[in-house]
């Protein structure tokens, strides 16, 4: 069972990350994270992408891990299930996507990843790993919740789960197979990519409404308005500096990161 300090730790924590989210979101619309299409000089050492995304993303899974056995769900298949979910995501995040860019890229001439926006990533995932997986496996009441309900929420909420991950490696794939063509930024094209020019990003979003809609917790409603909060910002900049490059050749009618809206 959960101590009074444990259940203040994990209340400190879920308030950190809802009030994180805003200024997030204030910042990152007037200054983008120095990697990708916007890398620059100035803000530190650098790393190699993939080394960096393994590394930045790894809590998510060893913390997972370590912290879900002292649950008192732990063993419920319930929550075994909900955990495999995130950890299916994760797996993909932390392992493979890294291990395409590093097969794909071109190391040659590929920009480094500053250790300093990793370094900030790497708590933000030691933060929300501990939270996704507390709650999963400890506080969740399983018990309390009607089964009826729980099976109409899993069911919706893995449907939205499993068609935003498509999207998201989809893009992913599209995006990194470029690279392996080198010379430079090259307009994608073609399913989601002629409706937004970040489908990567509306994948990751739709899934963490899924996730939300699953566990449904402050936890996960949490997680998603903060990916909102990250990625929305960076859409807006990635479909801005594609407008400023590539001009009249790229398509006019797509939008940034949500379809036929924004």
């Amino acid at each position: 069972m959960a101590t009074s300090s444990d259940q203040t730790f994990f209340n400190n924590c879920l308030l950190c990350l809802y009030l994180i989210g805003p200024p997030t979101f204030i910042s990152l619309r007037f200054l983008q994270a120095p990697y990708g299409k916007h890398n620059r000089p100035g803000w530190g050492p650098t790393i190699s992408p993939p080394l960096a995304w393994f590394l930045m993303e790894s809590p998510t899974l060893w913390l997972t891990l370590l912290l879900f056995p002292y649950g008192q769900h732990s063993t419920n298949p319930q929550a075994l299930i909900l955990i495999t979910l995130f950890l299916f995501h994760y797996i993909n995040r932390t392992c493979l996507y890294p291990f395409r860019l590093y097969r794909n890229t071109i190391r040659k001439t590929a920009p480094g990843f500053p250790v300093s926006v990793a370094l900030m990533a790497f708590v933000f995932n030691l933060l929300n790993a501990y939270l996704q997986s507390r709650w999963v496996s400890h506080y969740k009441d399983y018990e309390g919740d009607h089964h009826g309900l729980f099976c109409l929420r899993f069911c919706v909420g893995l449907v939205v789960f499993l068609g935003g991950m498509g999207v998201n490696v989809w893009s992913d794939r599209v995006l990194v197979g470029l690279k392996k063509e080198g010379g430079g930024y090259k307009i994608p094209r073609g399913g989601w990519f002629e409706l937004v020019s970040c489908p990567n990003y509306f994948g990751e979003m739709v899934e963490w409404v899924g996730w939300a809609v699953i566990t449904w917790s402050w936890a996960g409603l949490g997680f998603f308005l903060y990916t909102c909060a990250n990625l929305v910002p960076r859409a807006r900049a990635n479909h801005r500096w594609c407008l400023e490059k590539f001009g009249e050749d790229y398509p006019k009618s797509r939008k940034a990161v949500i379809p036929f809206l924004y």
